[in-house]
């Protein structure tokens, strides 16, 4: 690397103490570096990114560096320097442009770039620094999703919150809180939290899924009873609309294969009932129950077979 450390950096890094674990991103300085940066490299990688408050670039690489670091989960962390107000630690680290990035890894630079990047490359920046490793965010995620799908929505309920306690933003964490609270029942809360989403969080695919279960625990609310759906059914099989409350009824109902049955009858005898009403609540329990559900992949394929035939 091009970047040559003064030796009195190295003799600093023992001062003082590191950074607290929690600490993954940090306003650094010329005093704080050998403690922040070389020190707290020997222990997880640590990027560094120089810049300024006059920087175009930096406004757009800043706040992306920050979200991928916090995705980390505590594989890496952040040190951000203001070349303004370190003039002597920029001119001896010999940073001719900003925004420009290093990474740290045992004391010394292993990688770097100058200039904004696209997510795509900070994400390999970050995996090539982390050699893979699944972050502590994401083996948390991975036990809240076991919760829920064992039928434990009040242990991953938990797990998303703390979750959500450290990133607010992040779709897994919301998406899976989403769910929690209408396994629990509380499809007001579900629908709260949804509400209280950005506009583009709310276009995430998998917020937009567990979206599609609020508004089925909300149908479910206005549903007939089952018996006395199915005696007009049975009465009368092109009575759409009551075909279309039982299956409301039955997916509320904990019957959800029995609910798509009816759905795709309904479809098979007149697909464009309603505006395709029957085909789009399909669409809402796929995504409600995950795209790798048994049920899922079958009834998707039931329903090509009718619209493709």
């Amino acid at each position: 690397m091009a970047l040559i450390l003064d030796p009195t950096m190295k003799a600093q890094a023992a001062k003082g103490p590191s950074p607290e674990a929690g600490d993954v991103i940090l306003d650094g300085d010329t005093p704080g570096f050998a403690r922040d940066v070389i020190e707290a490299s020997m222990h997880v990688p640590v990027i560094v990114d120089f810049w300024a408050p006059w920087c175009g670039p930096c406004k757009q690489l800043t706040p992306a560096l920050e979200k991928l670091v916090r995705q980390a989960g505590g594989l890496v962390r952040l040190v951000k320097i203001n070349i303004d107000e370190n003039q002597n630690l920029a001119a001896q680290l010999r940073i001719q442009s900003v925004p420009t990035v290093y990474a740290f890894v045992g004391g010394q630079p292993v990688d770097a770039f100058v200039g904004a990047q696209p997510e795509s490359q900070l994400r390999a920046f970050i995996d090539r620094l982390t050699a893979g490793a699944e972050a502590p965010i994401d083996q948390a995620l991975d036990a809240a999703r076991d919760a829920l799908d064992n039928g434990d929505p009040t242990t991953a309920q938990q797990i998303y919150a703390e979750l959500l306690n450290q990133d607010p933003t992040n779709p897994k964490a919301v998406a899976g809180m989403v769910r929690a609270l209408v396994a629990q029942g509380d499809a007001v809360s579900a629908r709260q939290l949804l509400d209280g989403l950005s506009a583009e969080l709310r276009r995430n695919a998998e917020i937009a899924a567990a979206a599609s279960a609020v508004e089925l625990a909300e149908q479910s609310q206005e549903t007939g009873d089952i018996a006395a759906l199915r005696s007009r059914v049975a009465a009368d099989g092109g009575d759409h609309q009551a075909r279309y409350d039982l299956a409301v009824a039955l997916f509320a109902g904990g019957k959800p294969a029995e609910a798509i049955d009816e759905l795709i009858e309904s479809v098979r005898r007149d697909r464009t009932w309603s505006d395709e009403e029957a085909r789009k609540q399909l669409v809402k329990i796929f995504d409600a129950l995950g795209p790798t559900d048994p049920l899922t992949v079958t009834a998707r394929r039931r329903l090509s077979s009718i619209l493709f035939s």
